[in-house]
């Protein structure tokens, strides 16, 4: 086979290769590690509107992101103000929008608003709780991070009514 044949076989593939890592990669259903979900899951977040929607599974009917990741509530946050930033931020991705959110099905769009983080980005709250998913939730309807106390509080997942369920997931790694 000639050099410039060989050449060509070669960039082909290298390319279809880095373009099905890209795909996976920005749609998050790449294996890796939870820095490189997260990252994807932040580019995804920051979309002009974000969309928070129900799953029922074991521990009721809970508020999910669009991909189906779990929403959790921060007990250290006060009414309409986020104190998770910096490596908190980072293993509790803020549910962002620029935006207004979207409500789907079973969610009360009286309770969906945003509120401003101190680094400027805007966050969406569900009855005055600023939302987050959790670094750990690598595939959709996960709950891993249900009843942890991380960065000086408990973390929980939210009803429908905007209320923290605080009951312990039967399964802490299965999805729905």
């Amino acid at each position: 086979m000639k050099y410039h044949t060989r050449a060509f076989i070669a960039a082909t593939g290298t390319a279809l290769f880095l373009s099905a890592a890209t795909v996976a990669y920005a749609d998050g259903s790449s294996h890796g590690s939870a820095g490189s979900v997260q990252a994807a899951r932040s580019a995804v977040s920051a979309s002009s509107s974000a969309t928070v929607t129900t799953k029922s599974g074991p521990l009721g009917k809970i508020l999910v992101n669009s991909k189906g990741h779990t929403l959790y509530l921060f007990q250290s946050d006060k009414t309409n103000k986020s104190t998770c930033n910096g490596d908190c931020a980072k293993a509790w991705p803020p549910l962002k929008a620029q935006g207004k959110p979207t409500a789907g099905g079973g969610v009360n769009s009286k309770l969906l608003s945003t509120i401003t983080r101190s680094d400027g980005s805007k966050q969406v709250t569900y009855k005055g709780h600023p939302l987050y998913t959790f670094a750990d939730d690598t595939k959709a309807g996960q709950t891993n991070g249900q009843g942890l106390d991380a960065f000086g509080a408990k973390w929980y997942v939210l009803g429908t009514d905007g209320k923290a369920i605080t009951k312990t997931s039967p399964s802490q790694s299965g999805g729905y």
